[in-house]
């Protein structure tokens, strides 16, 4: 008997494509589920796999991707990104694998998006300073770890919807992005949606919903 259900109808019902936790899955389990995929005609997507483990998957299924920034594995054609309707901010190039997750959970629906790294408020003229480049997105996500300060203060100074995305990245009481995610709820800026710690796929999701609302 099998050992997964594939959730092959998503796209049909959500319009969003099912994503594999590729973290505490062994080698031999990820290569089962993406041939399962592939013999659907459906696109893979499985996250959180590093190089060691990519590597062990690649002998069996050579023609997987494996986005190494993101830490993701893709199999079957990504589709063509639209012009870029979505910021991704980070504080820090710390946040970045966390982005990039994100990004391509983006790119899998064919949805552009912006990069604006290490834009923190620890230095906040770098983040003023692109802030006239964020006007034709229409959606912005904000990755930060130790206090998480960036999508608080991006909400405080931009009308597009904001996704606050807490990282695992900081000394001590920063708690494994805790301290980031409580600083986030507690956000005084009217509006701002967080999602859970390290949470790149998810908060893209959110974003994919809020676009296709506005659609």
């Amino acid at each position: 008997m099998s050992e997964h259900r594939l959730d092959l109808e998503r796209r049909q019902r959500l319009g969003l494509v099912e994503a594999i936790w590729g973290e505490h899955k062994s080698a031999e389990q990820i290569i089962a589920i993406a041939r399962d995929f592939e013999r659907a005609g459906e696109l893979a997507l499985v996250t959180r796999v590093d190089h060691a483990k990519a590597a062990v998957i690649q002998e069996s299924i050579p023609e997987l991707v494996h986005h190494s920034q993101a830490r993701c594995l893709t199999l079957g054609e990504l589709p063509n990104p639209s012009q870029p309707a979505v910021g991704l901010l980070c504080g820090g190039s710390s946040d970045l694998p966390v982005l990039a997750e994100a990004e391509l959970a983006l790119q899998c629906h064919g949805i552009g998006s912006q990069r604006f790294a290490d834009v923190g408020v620890a230095g906040l003229h770098r983040l003023l300073k692109v802030i006239p480049e964020l006007d034709g997105l229409q959606l912005l996500i904000a990755f930060a770890g130790m206090e998480g300060a960036l999508p608080t203060v991006l909400a405080g100074l931009v009308p597009q919807p904001i996704i606050g995305v807490p990282v695992s990245v900081g000394y001590g009481v920063s708690a494994g992005g805790q301290a980031a995610l409580s600083g986030m709820l507690a956000s005084c800026a009217p509006g701002l949606t967080v999602v859970n710690i390290d949470n790149g796929y998810g908060a893209a999701m959110a974003a994919l919903r809020v676009l296709r609302g506005r659609g």
